[in-house]
């Protein structure tokens, strides 16, 4: 009888373990590629059409418009000072994913427009599916426990050491980041800009939730 009872306890763990599918190195490469050029993608539609994004990315864009300095090395740059935060909030796991996620997508949005010319974009197109196509990106990213780092590792490190909530912080950046914008970018454009920024965490509100997703790496 008490085998059974043990038996019995240990098959709901078993069935739940069972359940999350940790993925092999190769799809984890994979997804690292796919995502961050699915980012570089969204920034090329962006960078023609004269738009930005909250974050690191959104800061980037903007220093690029404002001084003309190049995306991919300012993006990079700006990102160095948080993987010692990445580290300690995350482990070495995560930030060396993040760090060669940000390095990629630094690279390819370099790339990209060399490969992809624009005679014409829509910039109401380049808005709504330049958000999608980050979104798309970041997804893979998140389910392969990687990310582009910034501001969302610092969010995380500001909710745990003073109890600011992560999602009030980057709310708040992205916020001083379209403010600063209307003194660079037009508004109209800063306008599509925030189209572009629902259409963005629509991608992920969606789909990025622990109870529809098990895959682990």
């Amino acid at each position: 009888m008490q085998a059974a009872a043990e038996q019995a306890d240990a098959e709901p763990a078993e069935r739940i373990a069972a359940i999350f599918v940790r993925h092999p190195l190769w799809e984890d490469a994979l997804a690292m590629l796919l995502g961050t050029a699915m980012v570089a993608l969204g920034i090329a539609f962006y960078s023609h059409a004269g738009l930005l994004t909250g974050g690191t990315v959104g800061l980037a864009f903007l220093l690029k418009y404002f001084a003309g300095w190049p995306f991919g090395l300012v993006f990079f740059t700006l990102n160095i000072p948080f993987y010692l935060l990445a580290i300690w909030r995350m482990g070495w796991g995560f930030t060396l994913r993040t760090v060669i996620a940000v390095g990629l997508v630094s690279l390819l949005a370099e790339l990209t427009p060399r490969w992809i010319r624009f005679a014409e974009l829509n910039i109401y197109y380049a808005a709504l599916f330049g958000g999608f196509a980050m979104g798309v990106g970041l997804l893979m990213l998140f389910r392969h426990k990687a990310s582009l780092g910034g501001v969302n590792i610092l969010a995380l490190y500001l909710q745990a050491r003073v109890g600011l909530r992560a999602g009030t912080f980057q709310m708040g950046i992205d916020a001083l980041i379209v403010l600063a914008a209307v003194f660079i970018v037009p508004p109209e454009k800063v306008a599509l800009s925030v189209l572009g920024a629902v259409a963005l965490n629509l991608v992920l509100a969606v789909n990025h939730r622990a109870d529809r997703y098990t895959g682990v790496s």
